[in-house]
């Protein structure tokens, strides 16, 4: 099965248009974060994800950690599908469910070690799909996404061999990688940002090498 490709940190609509001309399933919106690259403003962030033709999806992340104020954020950005950031409370994950229904759920999973797997069973009833990445939401300032860090791609084959869901890689994902991710991990797909960008701004050769490597793997 192909292995789909989600650029993230996108900042404008010639960068949307950029990623899905290399041929991306999907782009990532990034709203106001403790910490990390590529946060955009809400109007921005509608903007671009009116602008997306379909089929590509349009990701927004939130750092919401509530149902109601996820939802209002949902409701200010009209994207496709949320990507949440921090590991919320189960009930939230399921309050959401019934506010956005429409929407498709993506819950982020931060791989810090095998307790990872534990968090399998209390977001599947609720989300579509999950994304591995590399942040720590517990240091003094949360580390939420956009780390430019690997984690341990065991922990993630084991994630993915257990979860009923698709789940996305992310964290330290080059052209350099790419292949050995796939081969390693068997993700549905790979979500990166950092590895594509040169002084903060999409790199389209580094952009195209990727999606070579990730699509030849």
């Amino acid at each position: 099965m192909r292995t789909r490709i989600k650029i993230c940190c996108i900042a404008s609509r010639e960068e949307a248009q950029m990623a899905i001309g290399a041929g991306a399933d999907a782009v990532g919106l990034v709203a106001r974060m403790p910490s990390g690259p590529g946060p955009i403003s809400d109007e921005e962030i509608a903007d671009i994800a009116a602008s997306v033709p379909p089929p590509v999806a349009t990701f927004m992340l939130t750092a919401e950690t509530t149902a109601d104020d996820i939802s209002r954020h949902l409701v200010r950005t009209r994207p496709t599908t949320v990507q949440i950031v921090s590991h919320i409370d189960q009930a939230e994950a399921a309050k959401l469910a019934v506010l956005q229904p429409q929407v498709r759920r993506v819950q982020v999973i931060h791989v810090e070690d095998e307790r990872a797997l534990d968090l399998i069973p209390v977001y599947a009833p609720y989300m579509h799909a999950f994304l591995l990445d590399s942040g720590r939401s517990g240091a003094d300032t949360a580390e939420l996404g956009g780390t430019g860090r690997r984690h341990d791609w065991s922990i993630s084959r084991a994630f993915v061999e257990a979860s009923p869901l698709p789940v996305f890689l992310a964290g330290g994902l080059t052209a350099d990688n790419a292949r050995q991710a796939v081969r390693d991990v068997r993700p549905f797909g790979m979500d990166l940002c950092t590895g594509i960008r040169t002084n903060d701004r999409l790199d389209q050769a580094k952009l195209k090498a990727f999606m070579r490597a990730a699509t030849t793997a």
